[in-house]
């Protein structure tokens, strides 16, 4: 294969891999349970999050790219250690979080096995299979592939089931550009759901692993990163727009699993399957691009883990499996955790962005201006929504 057309690949790949880590269990759940709470205006929330997404995604990228340095090591020249810090905050909100992927994906055995396969074998099947990923020697390859393919699928289905939903797309238009209501909970969840945590760094650690660095690369780098937003945002219109002709019909949400509601509605056993398979693909590309990620985090600190970094991989991955497995989600860790997410990324950005303006960091690169304005505004408002998040979670409540 040729240079220029691995490096295309690589590029699609990064996209594809950022966009589907976004896309897990949590993501389905939070889209359908939002969009039952506050309908049409959800649209508003959904507007908000890509603009402040594509704002945090595309300095992180950019600065990592003309760097040429993972997130943790720019973050070190910053401040001595937090580099150190930032990698503990990741690597521990990734395990967590890959307990919950791992839990959807068996949930998704489950669904298309119709129960022949419990949830806990699914999990140990579906961890097997990201496993082994990680076992060839072009696993960066593999990866970005799987991705791409798994993100096609999850669209096409979950678009197939909007157009069946019926949904009031007037009534969402109306709603995304004048709201009926706001929720600061709703938009930090999708924010820090979306580029919060691991998330961002998945596509961006991939480019530089991929070689794709320097100033010279800055216009694919955009164009990949804001690609990945977008991508992660299609699913998310889509599941929006078929959960609210559901329930625009006065069907509740199956409070269980409010995800599969709209889908099982419009298309009974067959949209059920239909589920099975999008919660699957959303599930086990998130457990891969956690685990490479979170795993990216600490490869640097010595030499063996560099060396050894997919044998690691692969270890995170069976651990969340076996955590899974015997023990089950711990729901209160997982909910903390997706608050943590939106915490992470003004202090990751943050960091991001004072390392914008070092020249030891950056070279002669001049980070434009309206860039790091853009950036210092997803900082502040990051910061004032999560704190008011974590205050109505664990003092308001």
């Amino acid at each position: 294969m040729s240079q220029p057309t691995n490096r295309r690949n690589a590029l699609l790949g990064a996209a594809f891999l950022m966009a589907t880590s976004a896309i897990g269990p949590g993501f389905l759940t939070q889209t359908a349970t939002f969009t039952e709470k506050l309908l049409a205006s959800f649209g508003f929330v959904i507007l908000l999050s890509i603009v402040l997404d594509i704002g945090a995604q595309l300095n992180i990228w950019r600065i990592i790219a003309v760097s040429g340095k993972r997130a943790q090591d720019i973050a070190n020249e910053v401040f001595p250690g937090a580099g150190y810090f930032l990698a503990a905050l990741i690597v521990m909100g990734g395990l967590a979080f890959n307990i919950g992927n791992v839990g959807g994906a068996g949930l998704g055995v489950n669904v298309l096995s119709g129960g022949a396969l419990s949830a806990e074998m699914g999990a140990v099947i579906s961890g097997a299979i990201a496993v082994a990923v990680f076992l060839f020697r072009e696993a960066g390859r593999i990866m970005d592939r799987f991705a791409q393919i798994m993100g096609f699928v999850m669209i096409a289905l979950t678009l197939y089931v909007a157009f069946r939903a019926n949904p009031p797309v007037a009534a969402a238009a109306v709603g995304t550009f004048a709201p009926d209501k706001l929720d600061a909970v709703a938009i930090v969840t999708l924010v820090g759901g979306t580029v919060g945590g691991y998330i961002t760094f998945a596509g961006a650690h991939r480019l530089l692993d991929a070689g794709v660095k320097g100033q010279e690369a800055l216009p694919e780098v955009n164009k990949s990163s804001v690609s990945a937003i977008l991508i992660a945002s299609v699913m998310r219109v889509m599941l929006f727009l078929a959960v609210l002709g559901v329930v625009s019909q006065g069907v509740a949400l199956d409070p269980k699993n409010p995800a599969a509601t709209p889908f099982q509605y419009v298309a009974g056993n067959v949209g059920l399957l239909i589920f099975g398979v999008v919660i699957w693909a959303a599930s086990i590309t998130s457990v891969i691009g956690a685990a490479y990620t979170s795993v990216s985090f600490i490869s640097g600190f010595h030499p063996w883990i560099e060396k050894h970094k997919n044998h690691v991989i692969i270890a995170f991955i069976v651990l969340s499996t076996l955590v899974l497995a015997t023990v089950g989600k711990p729901a209160k860790v997982l909910v903390f955790v997706g608050t943590l997410n939106g915490l992470i990324l003004p202090v990751s950005l943050g960091l991001v962005l004072l390392a914008a303006h070092k020249r030891k960091i950056v070279g002669d690169y001049k980070h434009p201006v309206w860039m790091t304005v853009s950036g210092m505004v997803v900082v502040v408002a990051m910061a004032v929504l999560s704190a008011q998040t974590l205050w109505k979670y664990f003092i308001g409540s």
